[in-house]
């Protein structure tokens, strides 16, 4: 184990699968003291136990829904109670909403809002006091590609994420002479779980999977610990100097024109 976020105290959102998982698990390796927050107690319980075990460090899961502020306040108190203070919060639950436009139900445009963006912000208003009192503290934000490039039938996921972004920026230079930054990221094309879910109700999975590769210039898909890495070095005191900015890991895909 080594040491760049040693005794640091981190929040991870969607920590229980996927990006989150792998953040939550190499922030641990790394010296610091982790909430695993999901909907999904189970499997965020089941990951903290074995971080525990395996790295020393204070890991502990607690049900959020980020769509809910009480869940979201509860959160907090916990970290605050458990760890004393709050270094890190890595804003990575969210759902994916793509249709057509013209399709897409009431329901699902404001659940699309209320758990990708709307969670963010709830999650950042709680925590902002608390890091602006130790004039110290870090943000990041979970975005993607969607809110650099837009893809046809993903209405309204691509919406929500630029609009994540902005929020980023906006937060990240109006706290930026209080010691706060913000920041996010914004993954392309990852093996997490909702990818595979994704792969496995297509005809043919495995040639959509194909498909999707050759699309990418790299020529693979990309691995949840390889954001994981991006979200442990904005978290650490290495990235002392970038703020409200917004760093993409799509294998070069944003940048090609056409196939």
């Amino acid at each position: 184990m080594c040491n760049r976020v040693l005794n640091k105290k981190i929040i991870v959102t969607g920590a229980a699968q996927g990006i989150g998982a792998a953040i939550a698990t190499l922030y641990a390796n790394q010296g610091a003291d982790v909430l695993l927050a999901d909907i999904q107690l189970n499997k965020a319980q089941i990951l903290a136990d074995e971080l525990n075990q395996k790295t020393g460090r204070h890991c502990i899961a607690v049900q959020v829904d980020v769509s809910q502020q009480h869940d979201i306040s509860t959160m907090i108190e916990t970290a605050l109670s458990v760890f004393g203070r709050i270094d890190v919060l890595v804003n990575n639950a969210g759902i994916n909403v793509f249709n057509d436009p013209v399709a897409l139900s009431t329901e699902e445009w404001k659940r699309c809002f209320s758990v990708d963006l709307e969670g963010v912000w709830n999650c950042c208003q709680a925590v902002l006091p608390h890091m602006l009192d130790k004039q110290y503290g870090n943000i990041i934000n979970i975005a993607s590609v969607h809110g650099h490039k837009i893809i046809a039938n993903s209405f309204p996921y691509p919406v929500v994420k630029h609009g994540l972004i902005g929020l980023t920026r906006a937060l990240g230079i109006q706290y930026a002479a209080q010691g706060i930054r913000v920041n996010s990221i914004s993954p392309g094309l990852i093996k997490t779980p909702i990818a595979e879910d994704y792969f496995n109700s297509c005809e043919n999975p495995e040639e959509e999977e194909r498909r999707q590769t050759e699309i990418l210039p790299c020529k693979r898909i990309g691995r949840p610990e390889e954001v994981a890495y991006t979200a442990l070095f904005l978290g650490s005191d290495e990235a002392a100097f970038i703020n409200a900015t917004d760093i993409l890991i799509d294998g070069g895909r944003s940048q090609v024109y056409c196939d």
